[in-house]
């Protein structure tokens, strides 16, 4: 679907200019000459980008953009200002215009921020998509990342959450199981009822049965009064049972009954009980190879294995690290009553380049002693030292000559100074809320400049972006 442009300036030979550079398929472009026919057609049509002259007679261009924003605030505005309104054009950002050009512009500037424009929208609008899919009870935002790896988990929680299909999730350890078991709860049809969690690997097996099954009093010693189990209490909501992969065989066995017959026997009691139920499963082990062993029913796994959800490990989406790492520095600076509101570059980079074998548990318990050890209000890389190792040594040859010792050093300080602008890059973006204009202004760089390194570390403005509604259309 072509995007909707409409092209706002009081100068036609500007018009037809911008007309030429955005001739294409991709685009329908409108026009207006004044302030008035602009708020007008704005109202009458859906348009996704303006780009709007300041100087203009009349109703000046910051007179049309607060209108806009406040009647249509899902519109991007684009400011074209001369280089002596460059105050103008930094209020302009201030009342909400996604980034503005400077006259005289050439094609490829203005094809480039539209682009980015429609491309952050789309981004906006498939995130908005797959979270106005599932209930707002347990929205996506307590899941961050907006990788690959994590919008595949997002789309398969949506297919499933709808149905009653047993769910089997995998994943190493604190790779947040719990948490997509909750999202495919809170958006099920079985909302309104009981979210019910069992830990399988705290528990023995005759304490386990007592607490999936319930027991009658007097059925073993210390059973001193009838006791409802687990699938009694979920009835018509949802059982999720942690760390499956630790059932002993005899209790799997009742536990298949369970699925098949949708009924289970008390410990202790003769009578049977039916239960309406959905179960979801989680493990952290191969449950393919339990069975391989025999310490895992295979018709069990047949059984859980309805529909499969892998989380993935955070190594595995490195990209979600620093949405991740400043949710959970706001979450904790709100608890800690501590003003620290930004982790450096250096600190990034080590945050980037760690392996996290804890996966997000581990990053949110470092983000938390790193918050209580910051002086200032930036986590740095010092406040990390004791808590996350260093990152390993480039993958270098040992120098056997001078020569060698030299083109090695050369290579290290290469790759360290590669990694602090970098870092640099995507904290300065993050900061400025993904506005490259904004971003060069605030380190002193020429715009270009900034785009230059941008360009050299292949940095797209939505590799800055944060997860879900924090990020808006600005």
């Amino acid at each position: 679907m072509s995007a909707r442009i409409l092209i706002v300036d009081d100068e036609e030979i500007v018009i037809r200019s911008c007309r030429r550079i955005l001739d294409g398929d991709e685009y329908l472009v409108d026009s207006a000459q004044s302030g008035q026919e602009a708020l007008r057609k704005v109202d009458e049509s859906d348009y996704d980008i303006v780009v709007l002259d300041i100087m203009m007679p009349g109703m000046d261009g910051l007179e049309v953009l607060q209108q806009v924003k406040e009647q249509h605030p899902g519109v991007d505005v684009i400011m074209v200002t001369g280089l002596s309104q460059i105050k103008t054009a930094v209020q302009a950002m201030k009342l909400g215009a996604f980034d503005y050009l400077p006259k005289p512009f050439d094609p490829d500037e203005l094809k480039h921020v539209v682009e980015r424009a429609l491309e952050r929208r789309r981004l906006l609008e498939e995130n908005r998509s797959l979270k106005s899919e599932v209930d707002s009870k347990y929205r996506f935002e307590n899941i961050i990342g907006s990788s690959p790896a994590m919008q595949g988990v997002y789309r398969l929680i949506a297919k499933c959450a709808p149905t009653n299909s047993t769910v089997l999730i995998t994943g190493e350890s604190g790779t947040g199981k719990e948490m997509i078991a909750r999202a495919i709860h809170y958006n099920s049809l079985r909302k309104d009822n009981s979210f019910v969690t069992v830990d399988c690997a705290t528990l023995s097996e005759h304490l386990l049965e007592s607490e999936l099954f319930g027991h009658v009093k007097g059925s073993f010693t210390g059973a001193v009064a009838n006791k409802r189990g687990m699938f009694e209490v979920a009835n018509n909501g949802t059982l999720f049972l942690d760390e499956f992969g630790n059932i002993p065989l005899a209790t799997q066995a009742k536990l298949l009954r369970v699925i098949q017959e949708r009924e289970f026997r008390a410990v202790g009691s003769t009578s049977t009980q039916q239960t309406n139920v959905r179960l979801l499963t989680a493990t952290n082990k191969d449950l393919k190879a339990l069975v391989a062993d025999g310490s895992f029913r295979e018709d069990l796994y047949y059984r859980i294995n309805v529909f499969p959800i892998h989380s993935p490990a955070l190594r595995d989406r490195r990209e979600d690290i620093p949405a991740l790492a400043f949710h959970f520095l706001k979450v904790f600076c709100n608890e800690l009553a501590k003003p620290v509101s930004g982790i450096s570059a250096g600190a990034m980079s080590v945050l980037m380049n760690h392996d996290w074998p804890g996966n997000v548990r581990e990053l949110e318990n470092t983000v938390h002693r790193a918050a209580i050890l910051a002086t200032d209000n930036i986590i740095r890389q010092s406040d990390l030292a004791s808590i996350v190792s260093p990152a390993p040594a480039p993958d270098l040859d040992v120098p056997r000559t001078s020569d060698d010792l030299k083109r090695v050093k050369k290579i290290a300080r290469e790759k360290s100074v590669e990694d602090v602008e970098k870092m640099f890059v995507l904290e300065t973006l993050r900061r400025n809320d993904s506005n490259v204009t904004r971003s060069a202004q605030e380190t002193g760089m020429q715009r270009s400049n900034f785009q230059a390194l941008m360009k050299k570390y292949n940095i797209r403005v939505r590799d800055t972006e944060l997860d879900s509604d924090e990020t808006e259309p600005t």
